[in-house]
C-alpha cells in the first residue's frame, strides 16, 4: 500500500478506545506479511498492542492505535486526509509503517514498530507494554507536533470529586443540603490555587471538563460530581498536596491520572517545539530515551474536522527514517 492510501485504511477501522482489536489485528498481519517478528501483547479482554521488530531492536518507533469518539470515515482532497484519527494517530502509524519498508529497502535492521492501545484515556497500553521492555536505546513516539521535535510535553494531574448532601424539597430549602452548591464552593476554591510556571513549558493551566448533578429544578440537590484536570510543568507533588488540603474532609475525591511533565532528546537539524499535552512517553520509561515527532496539527485532532496535510505525510517519512538513522549511528558511535 502507498502512504496515502494506507492512512486512509486505518482511518476506516473503527478504533475509539476500548475498541482496538479489528486495527491491531491490521497492522499485526500488515506487519507479519512483510517479515517482521509480530507479537500481539494483551492488554485487556479484545484489546493488544503491537509489537514488531527486525534483528535486535535499538530503536523503536511507537504511537497508539485508539481514537476519540466520534467515529467518522475518511475522505480526501488535493491537499488533505480527513477523518477520525487522521493525525491523532491513524497517519503517523501509516508513515512510520512506510518509513519502516524504506528502512528495510535501505538494508536498515535492528529496530521496530510499537503500536499501542488506550493512549487517549489512560495509557494502559503503554504501561503494559512498559513491564516488558525489549532493550531499545531509543522510542521515537508519534503525536500531530507539526513535524516538529518535542522538546518538553506537559504532565496531567487529573482529580474526580464527589460531594454528597441531603435531598429536599425546593421550597423548603433548609429542611436539605445542597451537593452542588457545596461542590461549586469547592471549585471556586480550586480555581484560585496558585499554578507552578515552568521558564520552557510556561504556565500549567486548569480545566473543570465535567459537572454534574442533582436530580431535577425543585429537588435540592442530594449529589454532584466534577472532573479537574490540570496541564502541569513542574511542582506537581506540591500542586497534588495543595489539592488534598482543600478538598480532604468535605467531599470523596480520586486523583485518577498523574502523568509528569517531560523533558526530551535534542538533535541538530530539526525545527523544534514545546507541546501542552501529553503522551504515552511517560509511561514507558523503560524502552529508551523519549523523542516525540509527527505529521499534522494539535489543533486539528479531536474536532469534527480533523485532518492531515498529504504533504505533512510525505515529510514524516523523511524525518522518521532521518532519526532512525541518526539515532543508529549515535549508538554505534
Amino acid at each position: 500500500m502507498q502512504l496515502f492510501e494506507l492512512t486512509r485504511t486505518l482511518v476506516n477501522i473503527e478504533s475509539v478506545t476500548g475498541n482496538e482489536k479489528a486495527c491491531a489485528t491490521f497492522l499485526g498481519d500488515y506487519l507479519a506479511e512483510r517479515n517482521f517478528q509480530v507479537e500481539l501483547q494483551p492488554v485487556s479482554p479484545e484489546r493488544a498492542n503491537v509489537l514488531a521488530w527486525r534483528g535486535t531492536p535499538e530503536v523503536f518507533l511507537s504511537t497508539h492505535l485508539d481514537t476519540v469518539p466520534p467515529f467518522f470515515p475518511a475522505r480526501e482532497d488535493e491537499e488533505f486526509i480527513y477523518g477520525r484519527g487522521a493525525c491523532d494517530a491513524k497517519g503517523i502509524a501509516a508513515a512510520q509503517l512506510i518509513a519502516a519498508e524504506r528502512l528495510i529497502g535501505k538494508g536498515v535492521g535492528n529496530f521496530g514498530l510499537l503500536f499501542l492501545v488506550g493512549e487517549e484515556t489512560v495509557s494502559d497500553g503503554a504501561r503494559v507494554a512498559n513491564l516488558s521492555p525489549r532493550g531499545a536505546k531509543y522510542i521515537i513516539n508519534g503525536e500531530p507536533t507539526d513535524n516538529k521535535l518535542v522538546l518538553g510535553s506537559k504532565g496531567i494531574l487529573q482529580v474526580d470529586i464527589r460531594v454528597k448532601g441531603k435531598a429536599a424539597h425546593s421550597a423548603y430549602p433548609h429542611l436539605g443540603d445542597s451537593a452542588i452548591e457545596k461542590l461549586l464552593d469547592i471549585l471556586a476554591e480550586v480555581r484560585r490555587l496558585r499554578l507552578p510556571e515552568d521558564p520552557m513549558l510556561g504556565p500549567s493551566t486548569l480545566n473543570i471538563g465535567v459537572i454534574s448533578g442533582g436530580r431535577a429544578a425543585n429537588v435540592v440537590p442530594d449529589e454532584a460530581q466534577a472532573q479537574v484536570l490540570i496541564r502541569t510543568v513542574n511542582g506537581a507533588p506540591e500542586l497534588r498536596a495543595s489539592l488534598q488540603r482543600l478538598l480532604k474532609g468535605r467531599c470523596e475525591y480520586e486523583f485518577v491520572r498523574d502523568t509528569p511533565a517531560l523533558r526530551m532528546e535534542k538533535l541538530d537539524g530539526f525545527e523544534t517545539d514545546v507541546v501542552a499535552f501529553t503522551t504515552d512517553l511517560p509511561s514507558l520509561t523503560r524502552w529508551g530515551r523519549p523523542l516525540l515527532l509527527g505529521p499534522g496539527s494539535i489543533g486539528d485532532a479531536h474536532t469534527d474536522h480533523e485532518r492531515v496535510r498529504k504533504a505533512e505525510l510525505g515529510r514524516a517519512v523523511d524525518l522518521y527514517c532521518r532519526l532512525v538513522r541518526e539515532l543508529k549511528e549515535r549508538i554505534d558511535n
